[in-house]
């Protein structure tokens, strides 16, 4: 059986990719730094912080897997201006240091690496949709340490590791902590539904365009790029995109809709990036050419479940 070991497996991604690995019938064990409040039956769940090279060593060399999908990282940008030694340290030396393990103790494995679309950077302000070829020139510390690692990848594929990276662009659904865009809009409105916040919803910029997928999209993509592991000659990049651009104030506005409330939108200018740039579309041809992927869900569909997340979140707080 191919068994899957799958890294930052308790965040927003991991969990819906956990269920997508299960249902495709892979055996999967699921690596986090902190343990699992609750714990899947017949999961396997390993502690596991990528900083520590040892404890990298001794998970592959006791798991074995024929695949790995590489999740965990320091992934809030804003986090990565407060905090950029621990986004380095994470997002680099983590990748490093399960790279050397993977050669170590796993030289067959395949492994898919959750990279960003964020290391595109400046090259956005072109105003296109941007391709894997595009000019990589991030300009925060955790788009520089996903470049950085993309590099530490390229590397040791040289040296005979197998895999791609994969740059995803901004994925959306339950379970996404509010520090992120749309589930923040979503709480808010959740919060003013039930009285505990003033029908006022603070915004960052709602100019901004984006490339919004839902999750389950992006999952689907990582679980068909493992499907590479079988391939002789591929890309070794791969970006994870619609290449449709969706104003920030149009996902507002869609979700404010699926609302009864009376609600007014307030500019919070603590909410504002100082990287922030007007455009971010990225183009799919590669993917849907070799894997044939594209994106299923609607926006609408996403951002309705996102509410009611929400909602029901917002209840059980009471």
């Amino acid at each position: 059986m191919k068994h899957v070991l799958l890294t930052g497996a308790n965040g927003f991604v991991g969990k819906v990719l956990l269920d997508q690995l299960l249902m495709a019938g892979y055996q999967v064990s699921c690596a986090c730094s902190t343990s699992n409040p609750t714990p899947r039956v017949g999961i396997d769940q390993v502690r596991l912080d990528i900083r520590d090279a040892s404890a990298c060593v001794a998970t592959l060399e006791r798991i074995k897997p024929t695949h790995i999908i590489h999740l965990a990282a320091i992934s809030h940008v804003p986090t990565s201006f407060r905090h950029p030694l621990l986004t380095w340290n994470t997002n680099v030396l983590g990748s490093l240091n399960l790279l050397e393990a993977i050669k170590q103790q796993t030289p067959d494995a395949f492994v898919v690496f959750a990279s960003s679309s964020e290391v595109y950077g400046e090259s956005f302000q072109s105003g296109v949709a941007l391709d894997e070829t595009s000019p990589c020139l991030p300009i925060n510390p955790y788009a520089a340490s996903k470049l950085a690692a993309e590099l530490a990848f390229e590397q040791y594929f040289k040296q005979g590791i197998r895999g791609v990276i994969a740059r995803p662009f901004n994925h959306i659904g339950l379970g996404q902590s509010p520090d992120f865009v749309t589930a923040s809009f979503a709480r808010q409105i959740a919060l003013i539904e039930s009285g505990k916040q003033a029908p006022v919803i603070q915004v960052g910029n709602l100019e901004a365009r984006r490339d919004f997928l839902d999750v389950r999209d992006v999952c689907a993509a990582y679980l068909q790029l493992l499907g590479l592991s079988d391939v002789q000659d591929h890309p070794r990049v791969f970006n994870i995109a619609s290449g449709n651009a969706r104003k920030i104030r149009d996902i507002l506005d869609e979700l404010v809709s699926q609302s009864t409330a009376v609600i007014s939108v307030e500019l919070d200018p603590k909410r504002l990036r100082p990287s922030d740039v007007p455009f971010a579309v990225g183009k799919c041809d590669r993917i849907r050419n070799v894997l044939s992927w594209e994106p299923k869900v609607p926006l609408n569909e996403t951002l309705a479940s996102l509410l009611a997340d929400w909602r029901l979140r917002v209840e059980a707080e009471q």
